[in-house]
């Protein structure tokens, strides 16, 4: 049986928010940042990007039947600013990593869901667990990426960073979505 529950969730997505699923095609344009609000504070931020997975799932009551579980790495159009007067590309090149990090880390979501679940029952028993593992996982690198690179103003380090997140990238193609 479907869950209303992720039905009514990326309904309401639909109709609230704007988003933009993460394509390797597809790469940021200061045009996707739609929000007049700072989100982030602090006059030293020049953008902000919000971005994460959502996730939708079709399991039954039988606890022995198989589970379809999608998970999708998206930006939110209106939950991201940029300060129209200290934008340029390097800055976006920045963002875009951020973007693309949370595609890393949904492939990691997706290799551990592919590996650890299979019916209802594993759903019930394992995903919470490694959902919020691998979002704490995200949440730290996301933090670690943005202090050594002191939101990308470290050259050095915002390089190291780029090659990083191109490797994991390609660590996990074999887990992207279709």
């Amino acid at each position: 049986m479907k869950w209303i529950f992720a039905a009514c969730f990326l309904i309401t997505n639909m109709l609230f928010g704007q988003k933009i699923y993460w394509d390797e095609g597809r790469k940021l344009t200061w045009n996707d940042f739609k929000s007049n609000i700072n989100r982030k504070g602090g006059d030293n931020v020049v953008a902000y990007t919000n971005c994460g997975w959502i996730y939708s799932y079709e399991k039954s009551s039988d606890p022995k039947a198989p589970v379809k579980i999608k998970v999708e790495t998206v930006f939110n159009i209106d939950k991201s600013w940029k300060d129209v007067k200290r934008i340029n590309d390097y800055v976006l090149l920045h963002e875009q990593k951020h973007f693309d990090v949370a595609e890393v880390f949904a492939r990691k979501l997706r290799k551990e869901i592919s590996e650890k679940i299979r019916t209802s029952s594993d759903f019930d028993k394992y995903f919470k667990g490694i959902y919020n593992r691998i979002l704490k996982e995200y949440q730290d690198f996301q933090r670690a990426y943005d202090g050594e690179t002191k939101n990308g103003m470290v050259e050095e380090k915002q390089s190291e960073y780029n090659r990083i997140i191109a490797e994991e990238l390609e660590n996990y193609k074999s887990y992207k979505t279709p």
